[in-house]
């Protein structure tokens, strides 16, 4: 039975970007040749990129190693893109094969996870998403789940898990951080899960029909869904916190601070001078009380004998940081002080009754008590 080694990577921090040069042009006219695929079929299914009915002669063992491959250290730099505002990267970039360098209409970059794409529909290829995957789980992916996982298929294994593992890091930690890599042991298969989609996008482009250091050929794939149920829940909690941070980003801390305020009241708490709940017996909050203590005592100390000592005024809390004024906060809990006691809504209060001319009484309104 074959083992499973699982390793989860530190996170490493990201170095600053050096300043670009002008992307050098990775291929000549002519360099590549370009192979069409052996008519096996009467149609051509565009699909899966191969001839209907062609599923024996056209196995991946019959695939053909890439003629060219990227090198982010020399290929990456400026193109048009940087100027026309255009964010998606050259796919023929990826593979490295594109003809045009600095004269491409699309990044030779890898891909910012900080720096959102304008269609999230579109993976960073500008190529669009679909509902489902492929049968074979390649192809573009899907727009319905948030894919960071590649399989790895057809590696040669080394003598030991630990000296495969390096070669795998070594070769796929060039287009991105990686966050853990997965080898079953005896099968020739890895998966590799990256901390960012794109970058996940990015290296199934660049390792398609790649090879390491034992001269194979590699069928890189997306991974299907993890069926382990501890990796649901972490994946699930890591969607929920990028959702509420993207939340926390667009909303008005103004906003945020009033409905902290109006709530605070509501439930009769109290509020800092930055507008956080004041918790009972926090130890800070205690401190800072026998601080002010204390400093209230040595003023009272020096003030002189023949000077009236005048008591202290509590200040109110300062609760004007949000949209509200303080005063229009002492109005609401002062209303909601009364609706407390009374259990219904303040009524106004009573009018000074005025005059009414002479000669008229109460039977000249026509009221029901005559």
């Amino acid at each position: 039975m074959s083992e499973v080694a699982t390793k989860t990577l530190p996170v490493v921090p990201r170095k600053k970007a050096k300043k670009l040069k002008p992307a050098r042009k990775q291929v000549k006219a002519g360099d590549v040749v370009k192979t069409e695929a052996v008519q096996t079929g009467k149609e051509y299914n565009i699909w899966y990129n191969k001839w209907a009915g062609g599923d024996r002669e056209d196995n991946y063992s019959n695939k053909v190693k890439s003629q060219t491959r990227c090198n982010i250290k020399k290929d990456a730099g400026l193109t048009r893109a940087n100027t026309t505002g255009n964010k998606y990267i050259c796919l023929f970039f990826s593979r490295g094969c594109c003809p045009y360098g600095w004269e491409c209409e699309y990044r030779h970059i890898l891909p910012d996870p900080d720096d959102a794409m304008p269609d999230s529909s579109k993976d960073c290829f500008a190529r669009d998403k679909f509902a489902d995957y492929r049968d074979d789980m390649g192809g573009v992916g899907s727009f319905n789940r948030q894919n960071r996982t590649l399989y790895i298929g057809r590696i040669r294994e080394c003598a030991t898990a630990s000296e495969t593992e390096e070669v795998i890091i070594r070769h796929f930690r060039e287009w991105g951080q990686i966050e853990k890599i997965r080898i079953l042991q005896y099968r020739s298969v890895a998966f590799v899960t990256y901390t960012d989609e794109f970058a996940a996008q990015f290296a199934k482009e660049a390792m398609a029909c790649q090879s390491l250091d034992n001269d194979e050929i590699l069928n890189v794939r997306w991974a299907t869904e993890d069926p382990n149920p501890e990796s649901k829940q972490q994946e699930k909690r890591r969607l929920e916190d990028l959702g509420q941070e993207a939340i926390r980003e667009r909303m008005d801390p103004r906003v945020v601070d009033a409905m902290r305020a109006v709530r605070a009241l509501e439930d009769g708490e109290q509020l800092d001078d930055e507008g956080y709940l004041v918790e009972e017996g926090d130890d800070q909050e205690e401190e800072a009380d026998g601080r002010q203590a204390k400093r209230q005592r040595m003023e009272i100390e020096d003030v002189p004998e023949s000077e009236p000592q005048q008591p202290q005024q509590q200040q109110p809390p300062s609760l004007s940081n949000g949209l509200l004024s303080a005063d229009t906060l002492e109005s609401l809990k002062y209303f909601a002080e009364i609706r407390q006691k009374n259990g219904s809504a303040p009524s106004a209060p009573p009018r000074k009754p005025v005059a009414a001319p002479a000669g008229m009484g109460l039977a000249d309104y026509g009221s029901d008590d005559e």
